[in-house]
């Protein structure tokens, strides 16, 4: 067994387990932190496949802004998960026969899974030589020439996604005073200025 075989067992049992513990743990930081740990695991995946610029951005983006913003986010909210769970168990048969159908769906496609013929000419074909373009040049080149479309839009998937959470989450609560910029910019000065004839040794 060579070096990069032993990597990549490493790698994917690690990235499973970390997987599996980031959805059983009952503690939500360490939930996040399996996470993190699925993260790292996927980014050496990357790296083992010769894709480095894509581990990099693995390791950056989603450890180093998406993970600690989660991380942050649970840490800092003061959320009762024991009443958020409350209620699970209402919907656990629901869920279990939801994840049957799943397994049942996977396995029916792993039982008939058969590979073309010519299906590594094909996976060839679509990369370019790695000895020619650099593996940054040929990422950009896929998602910003070839596949500038598709990339649009998803890219539109997520804004209308991101406007919807705003919305969804967007309350207006009565009593908490808020800036009314026409309302400054209209008043009058009787409105805002009051004079006061204050005699001399007299206070207000």
């Amino acid at each position: 067994m060579t070096v990069a075989t032993l990597a990549f067992y490493l790698f994917a049992c690690t990235a499973i387990a970390a997987g599996l513990m980031t959805v059983l743990a009952r503690n939500p930081v360490h939930s996040v932190l399996w996470l993190i740990l699925a993260f790292f695991s996927c980014s050496g995946l990357f790296v083992l496949v010769g894709a480095e610029f894509v581990a990099m951005l693995l390791a950056i983006v989603y450890v180093g802004a998406v993970a600690v913003l989660f991380l942050f986010v649970v840490m800092m909210l003061d959320v009762d998960f024991a009443e958020l769970r409350a209620g699970m168990s209402d919907y656990l048969p629901v869920g279990l026969l939801i994840g049957l159908v799943l397994l049942i769906q996977l396995g029916l496609v792993a039982g008939q899974w058969v590979f073309a013929d010519a299906a590594p000419e094909l996976r060839t074909a679509v990369a370019p030589i790695p000895a020619e373009v650099e593996n940054t040049r040929a990422l950009g080149r896929l998602i910003y020439t070839d596949y500038v479309l598709l990339f649009q839009l998803a890219g539109l998937v997520l804004l209308v996604a991101m406007i919807g959470a705003i919305v969804l989450t967007l309350r207006h609560k009565a009593g908490i005073k808020r800036q009314d910029v026409l309302n400054q910019i209209y008043r009058e000065r009787h409105e805002a200025v009051e004079l006061k004839d204050v005699k001399p040794g007299q206070g207000l």
